[in-house]
């Protein structure tokens, strides 16, 4: 009777399937990527929340300094003060971005192409840009000085139409993409059933696009509480959560109190993320195979107003670029608008330098070629390699972690945890290193979403054959995956670029005199008084980024072509 139980458990151990070398060293790869995740996020977000339960002593004092944060009136109205101009930018700008992402893909209008370019130009501008050139058009010298009808630009108004200008594009990408998915097949049959335009729009266009709204609501909500630029050059005497940690870090020498202001502004963050998250999980697929996709029809009346509103938008957006190009050539604004190079001559400015333009070039390649790298294999590893379920489940909750961190927090965090005496990563700190690193996992989720759904599009079949016929993995990964992936690849490049040569927030805490950055280098000339190189430098990043967006477009066009041909007949 014992036989078959003996001959099972026998066969047991032989049945199990065999971890070959190449798993092995994936989950070693794998777990190398979760470490990277743990000390880069995890750690110093540790070391931020023990900091605000401390003195500086590092005595734990409970929840002391959060009562004396929530019983200070300044530092509680910045609360209010924060929500307040989130919740006003984001009532502006979403329906903005949803007309004028519906005159893009509703609408027959002329100039589609242009239009949109240039409603994305603000995404190669740091958030300090459009803010000196508000300066410049509404302050106390501006060229249309009265057109606040004697409001106070440094104040919520002034903030709330920076952020504006600055969240815009960003809201426009994924109303473009909501927009995208639309069927034919049910503005039909709402036509043949006799509904009117608006009875259409309530009933197809808006159920079709309430998912995109949600997010597009919380991308905006993040961007802007979290934001430093705006209201550090706009936010005079009206305190916001963001400029709060500044002072109390860099003004006041108060650690731990920027600690809690932190948290503080880590907790909406947290609640936009997961709440975005929430909505796209109840999301479901717009599009079957049989449908068909939509083909706007022409209409003068309509396409002439959608073509008036995009005009006046791309009109707001050209002059404050134009403003601040203007500024950064004018001698001495505004009594001398002669053409001069006076104000790109950085070395002779307070706070400024060419040092900071080319480090901010180092910056941004090293982040762009290391980040591409580290966050394609690690996608790649997640959701193509085999067996490791609960580690691979592990690895991408963390790597959703960082879209939910606001820079000013990542920033101090690391204070905290690299600059620990008894953290042997702090030779690291007030080197370029950690400022590749801030940034890398600063933008982390993005590029790594980004990075699944290009993966997700292959078909798992192409690793089953690659295993069947005892190809080596890494063979297929770069004969294979990679080429078929490569315009995600290019697009993640291209996005890690340009966020590291904007990116202010995150490392403003965190360079030293020999890696000072541009954008750093901007707030700290706005603040010694020359806003007008502050201005040429904003200049000098963004025909950076849209060079080399245009050299990186010209040199992938041939690339792909190579690489893609399969995608066309």
């Amino acid at each position: 009777m014992s036989t078959p139980n003996a001959k099972t458990a026998t066969l047991g151990p032989a049945l199990k399937p065999k971890v070959s070398g190449e798993d092995w060293i994936m989950r070693v790869v794998l777990v190398g990527i979760a470490l990277y995740l743990l000390i880069t996020m995890v750690f110093p977000l540790y070391a931020i929340l023990s900091k605000s339960f401390q003195t500086d002593k590092g005595v734990f004092l409970g929840l002391d300094n959060y009562i004396k944060f929530f019983s200070t009136p300044a530092l509680f109205w910045s609360i209010k003060n924060s929500l307040f101009v989130t919740i006003m930018t984001c009532v502006i700008v979403v329906p903005l971005a949803f007309i004028f992402a519906y005159a893009l893909t509703r609408s027959c209008m002329p100039l589609k192409g242009l239009f949109k370019g240039i409603a994305l130009i603000p995404i190669l501008m740091p958030s300090l840009l459009p803010a000196i050139a508000l300066v410049y058009l509404f302050g106390a010298q501006g060229l249309i000085k009265g057109a606040l009808l004697g409001h106070d630009l440094y104040g919520p108004i002034g903030i709330i139409i920076g952020e504006s200008i600055y969240v815009f594009p960003h809201v426009l990408t994924i109303m473009l993409i909501a927009m995208s998915t639309a069927d034919a097949r049910l503005y039909e049959a709402s036509e043949a059933l006799g509904a009117g335009k608006v009875k259409t729009f309530f009933t197809v266009t808006l159920p079709g696009v309430r998912y995109g709204l949600v997010s597009a609501f919380f991308v905006c909500f993040t961007l802007v509480i979290t934001d430093f630029g705006v209201p550090k050059v706009l936010g005079g005497k009206f305190n916001v959560l963001a400029t709060d940690i500044y002072k109390q870090v860099v003004g006041r020498l108060d650690f731990e109190m920027g600690a809690v202001v932190g948290m503080v502004l880590l907790a909406p963050a947290v609640f936009a993320f997961f709440a975005d998250r929430i909505a796209q999980r109840r999301q479901v697929a717009l599009l079957s195979s049989r449908a068909v996709p939509y083909e706007p029809k022409p209409s003068r009346v309509f396409d002439t107003s959608m073509l008036a509103f995009c005009m006046l938008v791309g009109a707001i957006i050209l002059t404050v670029l134009g403003t601040a190009c203007f500024a950064s050539f004018a001698k001495f604004w505004p009594y001398n608008l002669s053409f001069s190079l006076n104000h790109y001559d950085f070395d002779l400015m307070d706070g400024g330098s060419w040092d900071s333009y080319f480090n901010t070039l180092e910056l941004a390649a090293w982040t762009a070629v290391i980040g591409t790298t580290v966050v394609f294999k690690g996608a790649y590893l997640v959701e193509k390699s085999k067996g490791f379920k609960i580690g691979r489940g592990i690895i991408q909750f963390l790597c959703m972690i960082p879209m939910a961190v606001p820079g000013l927090v990542l920033g101090l965090a690391y204070i905290f945890f690299f600059n620990n005496p008894d953290n042997p990563l702090g030779v690291i700190y007030h080197t370029m290193p950690i400022l590749v690193i801030c940034t890398i996992t600063h933008f982390y989720t993005v590029s790594h979403l980004t990075a699944i759904t290009a993966l997700k599009q292959m078909d798992p079949e192409f690793e089953a054959v690659s295993s069947s016929l005892k190809v080596p993995s890494y063979r297929t990964f770069f004969r294979v995956t990679v080429p078929v992936c490569l315009p995600a690849i290019l697009d993640i490049s291209m996005y890690l670029f340009v966020n590291a040569m904007t990116t202010v927030s995150a490392v403003v805490f965190l360079y030293s005199p020999d890696t000072a950055l541009a954008s750093v280098a901007m707030l700290n000339m706005d603040d010694a008084g020359d806003t007008a190189p502050a201005a040429a430098m904003g200049m000098l990043i963004v025909g950076t980024a849209a060079g080399v967006r245009l050299v990186h477009a010209i040199l992938s066009r041939g690339l792909l072509r190579r690489t893609q041909a399969w995608r066309y007949r």
